[in-house]
Order: structure tokens, then C-alpha cells, then sequence
């Protein structure tokens, strides 16, 4: 039971203080005077104020509540190394052991510091002290304690930010005696051309106890393809490294420090930059032959990339056509076919033919260097064909004829028709998952005109009128050719019928052309989260062969994929050693490669992993909690190095500093639950009336004599 009492007065406050003061007054002239009875008249004054504030007693029946302690248990990467895991496990078995004694106290576990992509990069333990308050009244918190090795990202920078009053106290992992040295990556690039390279510049750091070992330091340097560097630096000492640009996509370099005697780990002694490589602004030749009505589709899409440089001539006028217009008239600027097509072939990275036919205005010879230029030094041709591949002009009679997939039958087919992706094409990405082309029917426009071909060559991705096929990529020697036999993907451009996607179609054939590496048939993609390596394949094929991973320590690793789709194989496998791991595999055209850098997800929880008392000293002065370090030496240490030494652990009402020399204090909050309550008025009815007409008679009776 709990005893109170509680005035409910009978007018307003300002009216009875004013009464009040009013009658003050009165007793205080009485008694100036020396009026007899005036000691009677103050009882009788202050029993009439007594009940104008009509006295209650309170009584209370109450529930004691439990006080609850917060225990965050670190388990961020840092929390890894060494014997920080042993000493965690054995400080929470000794806290289980101290708080369970305390009665009337809950301990509310929370596992903290977990890496998420939800949650910010590093060590964030009050935001997981945050979580774990939702559902705990603040009155009831009798402390918070940190089981963690101190390097904590998150710590408020006042106890206002808490939400509560109650100490927050810290055991330290590890030892203050550690020393550690890592890369910085000072500055690096994310991309660059291909071909070229970029520097990076680094420097090694030291933390912990420093100043007891040398302080120049060896660096191993890993690039793709290239024999392994050894840089000679110093401590804190920024140094440049060349970061190589050999090919598209995601290119890497690994820097590895030796490890120092005494050091706490290795783990954060290897560093890896990733770039994207990209190519310098792409160059496409583009020849029309005479105007037709689709004849600024491909010119549209290629300027409207600005990757792209465009190079584009029409031929406006075929060299039959005799109508008496002056040779000054026919063009603005002469063609420059010899520069073009022998000079500065070599400069361009795709040529494309649209609807054009061989009508003598380039000599037998360009035709051949194109075919050159595709087959020995690796160029890029596309034709879109139309009834001018089917034609006797058709390309196919020159010296083009070697490096193109498909002759024509001389037969063109005029009937409706919708493009449809073959079987091959639901597997090549250029063709596949195009937008519109789920289902058995697909919901773009029609085309109404192909030029016959007999494909005995390349991959047919895509079938017209009658299943011909419409569309053919193949590869010549060190070069890439396609052919697309209609001239009418212009229909989808200008919304007949609904349209069709015809730039995600004429975009992927021209960079495919150009070997970009995401559009590769055949590919095997390597990605890392963590210590978790994700394996994709590409292929063509029916079946892929297993995957060889070699380790960085050499370690070979065979890997079978499972089916994940048309043309895609997949495989996951987890990694225990942190490092640059290739994956190999035999592809149609040679060995097919991929590099990826397995290790620490949260780089920034790794830059500094030597335990330290200074980033949580401040919120434990701030509430009157201690910082200790519990990990033991001399004779309490075992011989496995696992005991620790843990505060003692008490419960305290009102005092304000909550920590000394071997222990810890938690805050006994006293919350309780109020189940019932019982009001007795104290000065109303007969017994208040009574008593205050006795002391107004006494005092006139004693006032009178």
C-alpha cells in the first residue's frame, strides 16, 4: 500500500489564495493589536482554508516493476579477430551470472553491429539500442552495457539523444596493448579509357600501439595479365600505383601488404581497386543508298548515343540516273571513299549498309579492305538488307561475299508479317527478353517485306514471313557481321500497329557489333558479396562444363552450375580466404575467364580494428558509466586466453556516479503498475462543520470575556 495526500479545492485557485492572504492579513492586524483570542481565530481561519482546499487521502495498491537491463552484444566483422569471439562468449556468461543474482531486474539481450544493406556502413550499435527500445518504457531502463571492442560509428554526441536517464556502460574486448596496419585508399579512379592507364594513390596506416617496429613496409601490386610488383614504402607515406585499362568492364588491381609481426590481423593488409574501363567515343561509318522512307531510323539512334561519333553519307543519286543536273549540283562535298574505306577504315568500329546496293560508286577494292577489316583486325559489319540484298546490285556479289552469313536467293517476300525470336534468340542477348515478346504471339507491330536468304552460317535469332529468317549474326575471323534482311524496322519506330521495340533491338545488334561485354553470347560473370562468390554462365550451348575457381593462394575449386533459364547457369559458393579468385571455363572460341575479389563486406569496420576506450568514454562520463577492459592478464588469464575479468554489477537508487575501480552501477528506476486506488476525503461533511463552528465559538467566547 501506498499513502497520499491529494487536495481537490472547492474554488478556483486564484479566489482562495486570495482568501487566503486575505485572512492572513486579518490574524496578522489581530495579533498587532493584541487582541485577545487571536490564536483561536488563526485556528479557525486555517480550519476554514482546510476545507476550501478539501483534503483526500490517497490510498494506492501498487505492483512493483522489474527494472531492465540493455545488454548489446558487438557483433560486427572486427569482432572476429583474434580471441575476441572466446572473450564475448565468456563476458555475456559472466553477466548472465552477476545480473541474474539482482532481483527484480530483466536483461534484454540485443545482438548489434550485423552488416545489412539497410543499414549504414560500419559498427552502428546505438541504432540497434534504438530498435530494442521501441518496445521498453524509458522509466523502467535501469542501464545499457556494450559488449564490444569500442569502434563504434554511431555513438551520440550528447546522452539528450538517448531517450533515457540511465547509465550506459562499456566492456572492452580485446587489448589496449594491439597494433594494426592497413592500406588507405587515398585516391583511385572509377573508370578510364581503354588502353590507357590511371594512377591510384595509397599509403599504409598504423593504429595501436606504434613506434616499436620498422617503419618501411613492402606492397605486392596485382594487375590482370601482367607479373606481379614489389614497392618499397613507409609508414603514412603517400604512393602512386598504375592502374591498367586493358579491356570494357570491371577492371582490377590488388595491393597487398606484408604482415608485421605482432599484428592483429592481416585481414585489412589487402586492398582491391575496381574500374570500368570504357572506350573512347565509338565511331560508326553509316552509308544509305537512295532515300526511303526509314532511311533516318539508324541515323536517329546512333546520334541520340552519345558514345557514339557518326559518320553518315546517302547516296541521293545512283550513277544511271542521267538527268542533266551539273556534277557541282549532286552534293555538297565530294565522297571521300579512299579516305573512308582504305585510309582510316582501320579507325572505325562498326560500318553499316542500309538498303544499299552495288552500283559502282565504290570500287571492288573498298568492298575488299571492309572485308579485310572485319576478318584480320576485328571490325564490325552490319547490313540491313531489304529488296536491294535480293536485287542483281546485291552486295553479296563483291568481295563482301566471304565475311556475310547468308546469300540471298534473289526472291523477296511481300506479305504481313510479324517478327518472331527463334529458339537460339531466346538465349542470345541481343534478342532475348525483348519487351513485347512473351507469349506465343508477340504484341509489336507488323513488318511486309524480307529479302529470301539460305542462313548456312551464324545464329539465326529472329524469322519473318514463312519462318526466313530476318535476322543473322555470325563471327568472321577477329570480326562481327549481322544481317538484317528487312528494310522496314522503321514501322516500329513510327508506331504502326503499335510499334515494336526497335531501339532496344538496333541498339543491342550495334553494340553487340561492337563487342560490348554485357551482351557477350557466351560469358562467365563473376560477383562477391562478402566471403560469397556468385557465379553466372552464358551460352549458346545446350550444357556448360563445370567452372574451375583458382583461390588466391592457387587452391583450384570445381564448380558444377545449375540451369537458371534459357541460356543462363548459375551457381553460389562461400569462400574463406579474402583475395582475388578466377573463375575459368572452356567456351566455343577458347577459354573464357572472369576476376572477382572475395573479402570483408564493410571496408570501413576494417579500417580501424584495434580496441580502444576513447569512442565510448564520452557517453559513459555523460550518464556516469565506466568503460572496462576486460580482458585478463597475469593470473587470471587461462592458458587458452579466454577469461576475462567483468566488473561487479549493483543496483543503486539515487546515486549519480555509477561506476569505480572493479565495478558498475545500474539505476533503480522504482517503476511500479497501480492496480487500484481508494480516496478517503479528510475534511468535509459533519465532522469539518462541526469542528469549524467549535473554534468560531471558542474565539468569540474568548474574545468576549
Amino acid at each position: 500500500m501506498n499513502w497520499s495526500i491529494d487536495f481537490a479545492p472547492l474554488l478556483p485557485d486564484p479566489l482562495l489564495w486570495l482568501l487566503a492572504l486575505i485572512a492572513l492579513a486579518l490574524v496578522v492586524l489581530l495579533f498587532v493589536r493584541g487582541t485577545r483570542g487571536a490564536l483561536l481565530r488563526l485556528a479557525a481561519l486555517a480550519a476554514l482554508v482546510l476545507a476550501l482546499l478539501n483534503p483526500t487521502l490517497r490510498e494506492e495498491e501498487r505492483e512493483r516493476l522489474a527494472n531492465v537491463a540493455i545488454v548489446v552484444l558487438d557483433e560486427s566483422t572486427s569482432q572476429r579477430l583474434a580471441s575476441r569471439p572466446e572473450e564475448t562468449a565468456a563476458i555475456k556468461a559472466d553477466l548472465e551470472a552477476k545480473l541474474g543474482k539482482i532481483p527484480q531486474l530483466t536483461i534484454k539481450w540485443v545482438d548489434g553491429g550485423k552488416a545489412s544493406e539497410q543499414t549504414a556502413a560500419g559498427t552502428n550499435l546505438f541504432a540497434d539500442l534504438n530498435a530494442a527500445l521501441n518496445d521498453t518504457p524509458p522509466d523502467r531502463i535501469a542501464g545499457v552495457i556494450f559488449v564490444t571492442d569500442g569502434q563504434v560509428h554511431d555513438v551520440p554526441k550528447s546522452a539528450h539523444g538517448l531517450g533515457f536517464d540511465a547509465p550506459v556502460h562499456t566492456l572492452l574486448t580485446g587489448a589496449p596493448d594491439e597494433f594494426d596496419r592497413r592500406i588507405e585508399i587515398i585516391e583511385a579512379p572509377r573508370y578510364g579509357l581503354v588502353g590507357q592507364t590511371r594512377p591510384i594513390q595509397l599509403a599504409v596506416r598504423e593504429t595501436g600501439k606504434t613506434g616499436q617496429r620498422p617503419a618501411e613496409v613492402t606492397l605486392k601490386v596485382r594487375r590482370e595479365g601482367r607479373p606481379d610488383e614489389t614497392i618499397r614504402t613507409t609508414i603514412n607515406s603517400p604512393v602512386k600505383v598504375d592502374m591498367p585499362f586493358p579491356h570494357t568492364g570491371t577492371n582490377i588491381v590488388e595491393v597487398e601488404l606484408d604482415t608485421a609481426e605482432g599484428e592483429l590481423t592481416p585481414a585489412n593488409n589487402r586492398s582491391v581497386i575496381a574500374a570500368e574501363g570504357v572506350r573512347e567515343n565509338l565511331r560508326v561509318l553509316l552509308v544509305s543508298g537512295e532515300p526511303h522512307a526509314g532511311e533516318r531510323t539508324w541515323r536517329n539512334l546512333l546520334k541520340s548515343d552519345a558514345a557514339v561519333d557518326l559518320v553518315h553519307f546517302t547516296i541521293l543519286r545512283p550513277p544511271e540516273k542521267q538527268d542533266g543536273t551539273p556534277i557541282n549540283q549532286l552534293s555538297l562535298i565530294a565522297f571521300p571513299t579512299r579516305e573512308l574505306f582504305s585510309e582510316k577504315i582501320k579507325d572505325f568500329d562498326l560500318i553499316i549498309f542500309d538498303s544499299y546496293e552495288h552500283r559502282g560508286i565504290l570500287q571492288l577494292l573498298y568492298y575488299d579492305n571492309i572485308s579485310r577489316y572485319v576478318s584480320q583486325h576485328g571490325g564490325a559489319l552490319l547490313v540491313t538488307a531489304g529488296d536491294a540484298y535480293a536485287s542483281r546490285y546485291t552486295l553479296f556479289k563483291t568481295p563482301l561475299a566471304p565475311v556475310l552469313p547468308a546469300p540471298p536467293t534473289g526472291r523477296v517476300v511481300e506479305v504481313p508479317f510479324k517478327a518472331k525470336i527463334t529458339e537460339t534468340g531466346m538465349r542470345h542477348p541481343v534478342t532475348k527478353d525483348l519487351p513485347g515478346s512473351a507469349g506465343d504471339v508477340p504484341t509489336w507491330g507488323r513488318w511486309f517485306r524480307l529479302a529470301e536468304v539460305r542462313a548456312d552460317k551464324g545464329h539465326i535469332l529472329m524469322s519473318g514471313a514463312q519462318d526466313k529468317p530476318l535476322l543473322v549474326l555470325d563471327r568472321k575471323g577477329k570480326g562481327r557481321v549481322a544481317l538484317l534482311t528487312s528494310d522496314q524496322a522503321w514501322l516500329w519506330a513510327r508506331g504502326y500497329e503499335g510499334g515494336g521495340p526497335h531501339t532496344d533491338l538496333l541498339r543491342r545488334l550495334s553494340h553487340w557489333l561492337m563487342k560490348e561485354p554485357d551482351l557477350e553470347e557466351e560469358r562467365i560473370i563473376a560477383t562477391s558479396k562478402g566471403f560469397k562468390i556468385s557465379l553466372e554462365r552464358r551460352s549458346m550451348e545446350e550444357s556448360v562444363k563445370p567452372v574451375k575457381l583458382l583461390g588466391p593462394g592457387g587452391e583450384a575449386t570445381d564448380v558444377t552450375l545449375e540451369p537458371a533459364g534459357k541460356g543462363v547457369w548459375r551457381a553460389n559458393l562461400d569462400v574463406k580466404v579474402p583475395g582475388l579468385y578466377k573463375a575459368e571455363t572452356p567456351g566455343p572460341s577458347g577459354p573464357l575467364t572472369a576476376v572477382v575479389n572475395a573479402g570483408i563486406e564493410d571496408p570501413r569496420e576494417m579500417n580501424e580494428v584495434t580496441a580502444t576506450a576513447d569512442k565510448m568514454k564520452p557517453i559513459a562520463d555523460a550518464t556516469g558509466a565506466g568503460v572496462f577492459w576486460t580482458h585478463a592478464s597475469g593470473l587470471l588469464a587461462s592458458a587458452t586466453g579466454t577469461s576475462v575479468d567483468v566488473p561487479r554489477v549493483t543496483m543503486l537508487s539515487n546515486a549519480k556516479l555509477l561506476a569505480g575501480s572493479g565495478w558498475m552501477g545500474l539505476k533503480d528506476r522504482d517503476a511500479y503498475l497501480t492496480k487500484g486506488v481508494k480516496l478517503t476525503p479528510l475534511f468535509t461533511g459533519f465532522m469539518a462543520l462541526s469542528a469549524l463552528l467549535f473554534l468560531l465559538a471558542i474565539a468569540w467566547w474568548r474574545e468576549g470575556r
